[in-house]
């Protein structure tokens, strides 16, 4: 049994939208909150070249218990880790931190992106327990709330941005942010330029919006930007086209199904996760792979 958390999902609550419609779905943060996450980050700011290069460095598992590509994957959905009454996308950080808890208590391991396609493509075994962190749209209070957590547990993350929001707004992931969280391990990877549904463009648009994102990223994070999320989960025959000629080697969906590798690489299912959820469903969903049956 393997996992995989992330965070979004097209359902009837969005958080995310089209950056002509964001800005007044924009949160304000609390300056005085962002401060004192800041100085507690400061740690992880320090960190020397040789830990940071420990941290990202991809693994080698072995003496465990180890499963192989024949298995499902459930990777669990999030967007926003805040307060907003009434809006499932948005979990409370004391909620997300009691998930989080669970897994470390229960012996998950959290993996990257990197492992994860490895695991798929070229059948590298992974501990029978496993969970990779994923978070959708790049909202500013998954640095505030969710990556200390993160750090609290040990645990590995993504965060699929939606590079026209960087710089742009407070409420959204800046480039001192990402920068910081790629640095530690919170992989940034591409959630297209403006969070337009990609089967509704035509194939020159959604070409661009995979590339330009996709390029902003890796110049910004001196990095290869490899997986991409579909805006809201929409994509057809020509969005898996585009994503591979713009580079992409693997791409997720919002389907509410565990991954898997009959799937297709473009095409990985993802499980939501809800604020709305006791701790019960979110345990059911982590190890029932026929929870949406």
């Amino acid at each position: 049994m393997v996992c995989v958390l992330t965070l979004g999902i097209g359902a009837s609550y969005t958080i995310a939208h089209s950056t002509k419609e964001r800005s007044k779905k924009d949160v304000p943060l609390n300056t005085a909150k962002a401060d004192e996450v800041k100085k507690n980050n400061e740690k992880t700011a320090d960190m020397t070249k040789k830990e940071v290069s420990e941290e990202k460095k991809d693994r080698t598992f072995k003496n465990e218990s180890l499963i192989y590509n024949d298995k499902g994957i459930p990777v669990l959905m999030y967007h926003s880790i805040d307060y907003e009454k009434n809006n499932p996308l948005r979990i409370p950080k004391e909620q997300f931190r009691e998930q989080m808890k669970y897994l470390k208590d229960n012996g998950y391991t959290t993996l990257t992106l990197n492992e994860l396609y490895s695991f798929f493509e070229n059948n590298m075994p992974v501990p029978d327990k496993s969970v990779a962190l994923v978070f959708d749209d790049g909202y500013a209070d998954n640095y505030i709330n969710a990556f200390p957590i993160i750090k609290e547990f040990g645990f590995k993350a993504t965060v699929f941005v939606i590079t026209d929001t960087v710089d742009k707004s407070g409420a959204y992931l800046n480039s001192t942010q990402l920068k910081e969280m790629d640095a530690y391990g919170f992989d940034v990877e591409s959630h297209t330029l403006d969070h337009e549904e990609l089967n509704k463009q035509s194939y020159a648009k959604q070409l661009n919006e995979l590339k330009e994102s996709k390029l902003f990223l890796e110049k910004l994070l001196n990095k290869q930007v490899n997986y991409l999320a579909y805006p809201v989960g929409k994509y057809n025959k020509e969005t898996i086209k585009a994503a591979k000629e713009a580079g992409y080697k693997m791409a997720f969906t919002t389907n509410g199904t565990w991954s898997d590798k009959s799937d297709g690489m473009y095409t990985l299912d993802r499980v939501y996760i809800s604020a709305e959820s006791p701790m019960s469903e979110f345990i059911r969903r982590l190890t029932n792979r026929n929870y949406n049956k």
